[in-house]
């Protein structure tokens, strides 16, 4: 089984509405990648995606009185190459912050 992991590539994608606990996450990552002997590339900071809202302040009266808000999601891409066995468990057994959202893709 580990000649067929020793050819995979794993892809790393990070989500966060804080910008400081995503690269702490992404360098967690690369050190326990790094460790196990893989290739690493990255953290590639992706595009910011903002959500904002507009909220009146009363239901009936002041319609030009407004309430503004916005939501940021940070993102982060890292590539693990030549990822062994050893890597992929230390992978699965990390704990990274909370608030952090990890999208795992893997491919031969």
């Amino acid at each position: 089984m580990s000649a067929a992991v020793a050819s995979q590539k794993i892809r790393i994608i990070l989500k966060s509405f804080d910008h400081s606990v995503v690269d702490d996450a992404a360098l967690t990552i690369l050190d326990t990648a790094k460790r196990s002997g893989a290739i690493t590339a990255g953290p590639v900071p992706l595009p910011v995606k903002i959500k904002k809202f507009t909220l009146n302040r009363s239901t009936f009266v002041s319609k030009d009185a407004r309430d503004q808000y916005e939501i940021r999601v940070h993102k982060r891409l890292i590539d693990i190459t030549e990822a062994t066995g050893k890597t992929v468990d230390q992978l699965q057994n990390l704990h990274l912050p909370a608030g952090v959202e990890v999208a795992i893709k893997m491919s031969v």
